[in-house]
């Protein structure tokens, strides 16, 4: 298949990117470069010995997008592009619902205009809200969003539901994400976010490595085994295969269809302090501060439903997720 990559740039695009051409697609990213950098795409092609055509556009920017669309024939789009941090979106929520929801709308006008009706959607499990169920299964009834960034999630996941309904040539798979941290084996592809790290693992490598003294861990008074937050950390790696096997759902025509992307077990954030320790033989500090606005609890899924439709399963545990994540820091001290 010939498929458009949004944010392809980034940190699950650039490692989607080196799984889709390793199975044989062909792929062009489009990404502003806002929250990645373009050099990413340069070890990708060194990775995969394929240069990977790419456009520096903005998915809000209409011409831009024509432009892409008019250039090549698609037959999908994987849809990265998109403003991702919960803390962020409490405090700027105009620019995420703006980014997020204006963007793709315009990107699913200009897909149906060139009558590309295939997209795999960039989801999360903050769709769930503070969920009813715990493992969460697809079947777990979508609750009140606790911040922005979440909201655009579960709003544009209704939007192309009722986009499908009305015009049933869609095919849509929503992979609703758990916490992706890790990196590539080779340590030549991971996650580098400009600024201060929005999330844990960034973080954690970042204070490894010296550019942070210490990390703070938002609240150790959850309902939890230690009071700090219980995640489901998945591999990048098997995060990005996850979306070459979503599109065997594509294929069979599946109208909608959605996914949980996780390992099925929770994690909390001291948890992955610890085993980073053990893996690495480097002492982490930290400290204890409030609890952040948007947070939960508890926070883990039940992936089974991907395995038994799609083939896929997470392979890899939380001491490969803390070993690749710190191989690519120390190699990479300043990230790209």
């Amino acid at each position: 298949m010939k498929i458009l990559v949004t944010g392809g740039a980034g940190f699950i695009g650039s490692h989607t990117l080196v799984e889709l051409n390793a199975a044989g697609h062909e792929t062009v990213v489009i990404d502003n470069l806002s929250n990645s950098n373009r050099k990413s795409l340069e070890r990708v092609a060194e990775l995969t010995g394929k240069e990977i055509p790419f456009y520096e556009v903005d998915i809000r920017d209409r011409e831009g997008l024509n432009r892409v669309m008019e250039a090549h024939h698609f037959d999908a789009c994987i849809h990265f592009a998109g403003f991702k941090a919960v803390g962020e979106s409490v405090e700027k929520p105009w620019e995420y619902y703006e980014n997020n929801i204006s963007g793709t709308l315009t990107l699913l006008d200009v897909m149906r205009q060139h009558g590309c009706k295939n997209i795999i959607f960039s989801s999360s499990s903050t769709v769930y809200g503070n969920p009813a169920i715990i493992p969460i299964s697809e079947e777990c009834p979508k609750g009140h969003c606790t911040n922005p960034y979440g909201q655009t999630k579960s709003m544009l996941e209704e939007i192309m539901m009722d986009m499908q309904k009305a015009d049933k040539e869609w095919n849509i798979v929503l992979l609703r994400y758990f916490n992706p941290i890790g990196a590539h084996p080779s340590g030549r592809i991971g996650e580098y976010p400009n600024g201060i790290p929005n999330n844990l693992m960034p973080y954690v490598t970042q204070v490894a490595v010296g550019k942070r003294t210490e990390l703070g861990v938002f609240g150790n008074d959850y309902p939890t085994h230690d009071g700090t937050g219980v995640r489901d950390y998945i591999h990048v790696v098997d995060l990005a295969r996850g979306h070459v096997a979503a599109l065997k759902a594509i294929e069979r025509k599946c109208g909608i269809a959605i996914y949980n992307l996780g390992t099925g077990q929770g994690y909390s954030v001291l948890d992955v302090v610890t085993t980073f320790e053990k893996v690495n033989g480097i002492k982490i500090p930290y400290s204890i501060k409030p609890r952040r606005a948007g947070d939960i609890a508890t926070c883990y899924s039940d992936p089974s439903k991907a395995e038994k439709e799609l083939g896929w399963k997470a392979q890899y545990g939380l001491e490969e997720m803390c070993r690749d994540s710190w191989n690519w820091q120390k190699n990479n001290p300043e990230g790209y």
